[in-house]
Parts: structure tokens; sequence; C-alpha cells
């Protein structure tokens, strides 16, 4: 016996995909179903470590949990890291085997596809059922010779397909039709039915519509998504759509958005806290005053580093440090705040040295190994524990180690605390998400007292009102026979 797999791809980028896999596979697991996540290929700068010890994309981690499942590198067998506008890291089973622009990636496609092709192999045989996210939109008509990621899996493994479109953004319709008139004949005929995602208002004032689109296509619509306010689910890769902007939050926030920002998702929990208030700054917008500035991870540090001068980052920071705020470097903004960084090997560009901010003693050098870990630790300067996971190129070294953020579990120290308290970093993504290190960073940042916010449990509550959702407003007598999980039900 073989997995069921079914498949969901979506019109665009944004449509609903990650939490429609995340949903039916909570939905598929209440229903008794042990069943596992899929994306052949994802671009993202948001990642997980695994607990095989590679590099996912963090969608694939959130449905893994939707699963019950530690997150495994054969859920995302490729990921492409982008570091440019016109090239990526390319990570293989979790591990990167080179940088490669769009033409020499497209050239990979057939070595990739191999690998995909081996997870596929071993969780169909793991698993009662497989649900599998495509990547972008199947109708990306220049993309088609030799694509993995969507209608090219899905014809290899002859699954089904499930196509979600958007209608909180207008033109679902037309999204719909025109996706399928670019497809393929036999790739039309593997769309099993249309999902409509993030609907408010009268759902009767839709149904003249539902009622032309079953006409003019044959295919059914499964069911109409409500539009869920206040998910706290890890991004696969866009960022928040909200400002914060709180009424009565008594601690401001403010994150510089890098041109390769990666795993912003360390700031949900600040986002979720009631008493924060953060402000994800947006390109030329002036840095607002603020109790706490963050520089978040990168995936090429010395290039935004040098984006963040332009921007006149460098003299916010100043300013902000000489009238007693604090700042917090995550990954590459620890990198970016000490004295310099080194890419001799040119690991993410051009081989050279940049002058880092200088706030810390400390100089990094990128090598081409990387290093992931899930770990967890002791903070130096606060009773609190903290866990998180580790990806990055970088090495510190200077005299700043010696005044530690953390004592990790391996007997490892993590990071740096400045001298006059006023500056922290970590090597640790996640650093926000547990409970107890999220109170003890804001009272050091000035937030005493601080509500407790358990973003762990927030995440679960949200993927449980996904799989409400599915089992209110979709068809789940279609969707138990087409993954094969009536006779799982205990």
């Amino acid at each position: 016996m073989t997995a069921h797999v079914l498949m969901v791809q979506g019109c665009t980028s944004d449509a609903g995909k990650s939490t429609l896999v995340a949903a039916l596979c909570r939905w598929a697991r209440r229903r008794g179903a042990h069943v596992a996540p899929f994306k052949p290929q994802n671009m993202a700068l948001n990642s997980a470590v695994t607990v095989d010890g590679g590099e996912i994309g963090r969608a694939q981690a959130v449905q893994a949990q939707a699963c019950g499942l530690e997150p495994l590198i054969d859920f995302n067998p490729v990921l492409l890291k982008p570091s440019s506008d016109i090239g990526a890291q390319v990570i293989v089973h979790g591990r990167p085997v080179a940088n490669m622009d769009a033409r020499h990636y497209h050239d990979y496609k057939r070595i990739a596809f191999d690998a995909v092709m081996a997870s596929h192999s071993r969780l169909i045989a793991a698993y009662d059922a497989v649900i599998v996210e495509g990547a972008g939109s199947p109708a990306e008509i220049n993309l088609r010779d030799r694509d993995i990621a969507n209608m090219g899996y899905a014809e290899a493994v002859d699954c089904p397909v499930i196509l979600v479109a958007d209608i909180d953004r207008g033109g679902v319709f037309a999204h719909l039709v025109g996706t399928l008139a670019l497809l393929s004949e036999t790739e039309r005929a593997r769309i099993a039915g249309f999902v409509i995602n993030r609907f408010r208002g009268d759902i009767s004032l839709l149904q003249s519509g539902l009622d032309w689109l079953e006409h003019e296509t044959g295919k059914p619509v499964l069911g109409v998504l409500p539009y869920l306010h206040g998910l706290h689910l890890e991004a696969e890769d866009a960022l928040p759509r909200d400002r914060g902007e709180k009424s009565g939050a008594l601690l401001r926030v403010a994150v510089p958005t890098l041109p390769r920002i990666s795993n912003h998702t360390d700031f949900d929990a600040l986002r979720a806290h009631p008493q924060v208030d953060v402000h994800i700054v947006a390109p030329s917008d002036v840095p607002p005053p603020c109790d706490l500035i963050i520089l978040p991870g990168s995936k090429a540090t010395r290039a935004d580093l040098a984006w963040l001068r332009a921007q006149g980052w460098d003299a916010a920071l100043a300013k902000h440090l000489r009238y007693g705020g604090k700042v917090i470097g995550i990954c590459g903004g620890l990198q970016m705040l000490g004295r310099a960084v080194h890419d001799p090997e040119g690991v993410e560009g051009e081989p050279g040295s940049s002058e880092g901010l200088g706030w810390l003693d400390i100089e990094t050098t990128l090598e081409s190994h990387k290093q992931l870990h899930r770990t967890h630790g002791r903070m130096t300067f606060a009773d609190a524990n903290v866990q998180g996971y580790e990806i990055h190129c970088g090495v510190s070294s200077g005299k700043g180690l010696l005044t530690p953020f953390a004592y990790l579990q391996d007997g490892r120290a993590d990071g740096v605390r400045s001298a006059d308290g006023q500056i922290l970093g970590s090597y640790l993504h996640g650093l926000f998400d547990d409970p107890q290190a999220l109170r003890a960073l804001l009272a050091w940042a000035g937030l005493r007292d601080a509500a407790t916010v358990d973003i762990r449990a927030l995440r679960e509550a949200s993927i449980d009102r996904l799989a409400d959702a599915v089992e209110a407003h979709l068809d789940t007598a279609t969707l138990e026979r087409w993954l094969g999980i009536t006779a799982c039900v205990p």
C-alpha cells in the first residue's frame, strides 16, 4: 500500500496554498490518517532546521506541526533561498549544493527532480496520505519546461489537484478560468476542483458566480473558506500585511525591511503581544521613534549592510543609542553590529570585506559550511531559558564574545552583550518564541510586568481554526475519498 496523494496549487503566489495544506493536514490527522506534508520546490527566505539536521521552508515546518510530526528534509527536498534578483542558494535534501542564477538552475532541474522523486517515494511508503503544496502558479507558461514545482510533479505522480484562488484581492473568477485556459489538456483534466479563499461577506451574493464557474469549467467548487482574522501562522515568505500601531502599546519596536531579510517569523511573538507595537519599516521610510530596534537576519549580509547605510539606519542607530534605546541583532543583524564582515570565498556574492556598524567588538567571516542547529540554553543576563535554531554561514570572533547572550546546552556560548547593556546579539532564530525568554527580553527592553504570550500555543490554536474551517466549509466527503482516509477513522 502506498499513500494517497493530493496536491494544492494556486492561481497566484499568496493565494493560500500553504494555509490550505496546513488545514487539510490537521483535518486529515483528526480523521485518523497518518498524513505528511510535501512541497517539491520552495523559494523562500524563511526556513527551519529539521530534526534530521537539514533546512527546509518554514511553511513545511508549520504543516508538519499540523500533522503532529517533527519537520524532516523530505517534506521540502528543494529549497531556493534568493540572494539577489537573479540568483539563489540551492538547497537539496537540507544542504546547500551551489549558488545559481535562474538560467543555470533551469538546467539543474533534472537533477533536482531526482531529489524530489526520491523524497516522494519515501513519503508515500511511510504515510497513509501526502498533501502537497505547489509553488506560485501552474500557469506560468515560461516555466512549464522542466517544471518540478506544480504540474510537472503532479503529472509525474498522477495525482489530483485542487486549485485555490484568493477572492479578497479581487478577480477570483478571472484567476480560476484564466489559469485553466493556460494549462495543457492533460493538466486541465487533472484539476479536480476549486477552493475560493479569504471570503468575507454574504455568501448568498456569491452563489450565482459559483454556479457560473461550475457550468463554465465543468469543475466542482469544493467550498468557500472565510477570511480568518487573527491567525498566528509562520509565513512562507511574504512580510506581514499589518503595520502594528496598536492602541495602548507600551513598547515600540522597529525592524528594517532588509532587501534579503530572512526568517522574519522571528518577530511573530512580538507582533502577537498586546503590549508591543512592531513597525516593519518599509524601504525609504524614516526610522520611527521607538524603544527597541531589531536588525533581522539576512541572506546577503554585506549587501544588506550597505543598504542600511544608504537608508540612513547607521545614523538612526547612533541617535537611538545616544538617547538610551535598546538594540538586538539576530544572526545577520548580529554580524552587521560588529566591526567587519569578511567574505573571502564569495559565499554571499563578490569576495571581499565590509566595515560593520561597529557597535560590538566582533568580526565575522563567512564560510561555505552552513551551521544548522536546533538548540536551547540559558540567558546570561536574566533568569530565563531560551531556545531556537541556528542557520548561518558566519563564524564570529573577538573580545565581545567574552560577554555572551546565552550559554547553550552543548556548552557553546551564543551571541554578545555590549558593555553598556544596550545591545544584544544572538545567532538564535526564534529567540522570542519561548514565553519565559520573551518576558525577559521585554523586561530588558523596558517593558516591566509584560503579559505572557505563548506563540507556539497561538500557532497550534490557529491550525485548529483552519481545520475547523475545512470541516465547516469544504466538501469533506470528496476530500475523504481522494485521500482514502475514511477507513482510517478510529
